[in-house]
């Protein structure tokens, strides 16, 4: 390393602030002279990303190529667009891509790889949040909390009082047999608090060795014919796209409740409004989408007596804001000091 200060281009957003990001750096490297320039990035026009070659970023390729253009060894973001163009105008100077999200969905690891950058992320910065938010899920869900407000606070109606009949009443979680798909981070808390709860807690991951929080389960259909409510914590990946359709959502015991703040596309949308429909599934509570934002002329709209339905926010807590640019730090304190890096995937 030179005498020089340290470039780093903090591209944040409106989430992972810049400004959180710099602190951060200052922290870690308090014997280095560091030079941070700092960006705000804008949310994108278009949710399924401004170029095709990566998705999920926000801010706009010009932007960051400007702002690189200053001579940024390192680039912290969190979404901003890192394509072969953006690698390409920094390719003389730039080092290392450090990206405060669980995985570089927004960087072109190609690229970045034949160019010797290299590339790393933040896992688990938003397990805990993510974790308590599927459990907000699941209260609100199988207690009807948000139609009882909605007719209350919104409409100044006492009609949701009928939900204190037996007919229309709730479950509570203490005895009830609910089974989580995946037992990763978020999957593994979820597990925790559920049995903290009381609840007869069922785990199906073939994935996972060791001790669990709760009953192993061998098979998807076994845990589906048992619980009374599911929640969905797998990866996405071609093997799980669509993990639970109509088929599997028919294997639930009638008035299940199925809760997903993982990824939209486990789950089958249509199959599940035949579900709610049909009253097979008696509630569901969604995060996330198989189409972001959800569509307006969309099935889910139509059922909001039946379902919660949040727009992708079970990661956005102050603390995860906060996680991510520390862990970002501590990577890029990491490779200024010469050690190798935690979470490199180039």
């Amino acid at each position: 390393m030179s005498d020089d200060p340290l470039q780093v281009l903090a591209a944040g957003d409106h989430f992972v602030q810049p400004g959180l990001i710099a602190r951060a750096l200052h922290h870690e490297l308090p014997e280095q002279d560091v030079s941070v320039r700092e960006l705000t990035l804008g949310w994108p026009l278009d949710p399924f990303g401004p170029v095709a070659e990566v998705r999920e970023a926000c801010g706009t390729e010009d932007e960051v190529i400007a702002a690189l253009a200053s001579g940024a060894e390192v680039l912290v973001t969190q979404m901003a667009p890192v394509t072969e163009r953006v690698l390409d105008s920094a390719a003389e100077r730039l080092r290392l891509v450090v990206v405060c999200r669980g995985g570089p969905v927004n960087v072109n690891l190609d690229a970045a790889k034949s160019r010797d950058i290299r590339v790393c992320y933040t896992p688990g910065r938003n397990a805990a949040a993510t974790a308590e938010f599927t459990v907000g899920l699941l209260l609100a869900a199988l207690r009807r909390i948000p139609q009882s407000h909605d007719l209350l606070a919104r409409q100044g109606s006492w009609k949701g009082s009928a939900y204190y009949t037996y007919e229309h009443s709730g479950l509570e979680l203490e005895d009830l047999p609910i089974g989580l798909v995946g037992y990763g981070a978020v999957g593994s808390r979820v597990a925790r608090v559920l049995c903290a709860f009381g609840a007869q807690v069922m785990v199906y991951d073939p994935y996972v060795r060791g001790e669990i929080h709760g009953l192993r389960v061998t098979s998807l259909d076994e845990l589906l014919t048992k619980s009374a409510a599911i929640t969905l914590h797998a990866r996405l990946t071609p093997e799980t796209r669509g993990l639970l359709g109509a088929r599997e959502l028919a294997l639930l015991p009638p008035g299940a409740v199925v809760v997903n703040a993982a990824r939209g596309p486990l789950l089958d949308e249509a199959a599940l409004c035949d579900a709610l429909e049909s009253g097979h599934v008696s509630a569901a509570a969604l995060d996330t989408y198989e189409q972001e934002p959800l569509p307006r002329d969309s099935r889910l709209h139509g059922l909001a007596d039946r379902v919660v339905l949040t727009p992708h926010l079970g990661g956005a807590s102050r603390a995860v804001a906060e996680k991510a640019a520390t862990t970002a730090a501590e990577e890029v304190a990491r490779w200024a000091r010469g050690e190798p890096l935690a979470h490199s995937l180039t």
